[in-house]
């Protein structure tokens, strides 16, 4: 995913919702400055799931239930939380994406034994990624935002921790993807966090599109989706 490409959908996804783009911008520029103060050298984003069966596991109330479907995967990419409830399940995870905000003592967890884990930046959790980011292991580390990128900190496209995990699965060369945990109705969430979903949906149909697939969590949905257009 090239920045040209996922830019107009960023500029909807902020009109939308209501975000800062210059708060998105600060955030990765301290983001960015902050790593080349600790001096370590962040992963080098050569993730390679080439041909694999990936589990995109979601942190919705169905995971507990599907478990299987991520154990059976060649390689796990875990969202946020997802990733803690797969591991005390005994379920390997190959990289988690999160923005520090569901469990962020996993996050650091993960990465001291070099499971590499998708850190995102945006522009109102600074305060995170500044409590968080100096204690991982910085060799672990993919450090991302959803505005422009600048070294080191990319952007794969996608906005929310699940979508951005399934974009990021793509760009590595996933052949397919699965979906474990993903629950674009759930009634315990609120108007902010239901308002993301629906963007989680639209991407995941956007994403389905340019891969000519077929998601089967997104199978009886298609037609109330809102389709992106560019």
């Amino acid at each position: 995913m090239d920045f040209e490409t996922w830019e107009p959908i960023y500029e909807q996804i902020l009109e939308d919702m209501g975000y800062d783009r210059e708060a998105d911008e600060r955030a990765r520029d301290v983001y960015a400055g902050m790593l080349r103060a600790l001096d370590g050298e962040v992963f080098d984003g050569s993730l390679d799931f080439a041909g694999d069966r990936v589990a995109i596991a979601g942190a919705g109330p169905s995971l507990e239930g599907e478990l299987e479907l991520a154990r059976g995967a060649d390689a796990v990419v875990a969202a946020s939380s997802a990733g803690r409830r797969l591991l005390a399940s005994e379920i390997g995870v190959d990289c988690l994406v999160t923005d520090l905000d569901g469990t962020p003592e996993t996050a650091v967890r993960l990465t001291t034994y070099g499971t590499p884990v998708v850190i995102h930046a945006h522009g109102d959790n600074a305060n995170a990624v500044h409590e968080y980011v100096p204690r991982c292991r910085l060799s672990a580390v993919i450090p991302t935002t959803q505005a422009a990128p600048r070294t080191p900190v990319r952007n794969f496209g996608g906005f929310t921790d699940g979508d951005r995990a399934a974009f990021l699965a793509d760009h590595f060369g996933a052949s397919e993807l699965v979906f474990p945990g993903w629950d674009f109705d759930d009634p315990a969430v609120g108007p902010a966090k239901r308002q993301k979903l629906q963007w989680a949906e639209r991407l995941l149909y956007w994403l389905e599109r340019r891969r000519d697939d077929r998601f089967d969590v997104l199978d009886g949905r298609r037609s109330a989706i809102d389709p992106i257009e560019l």
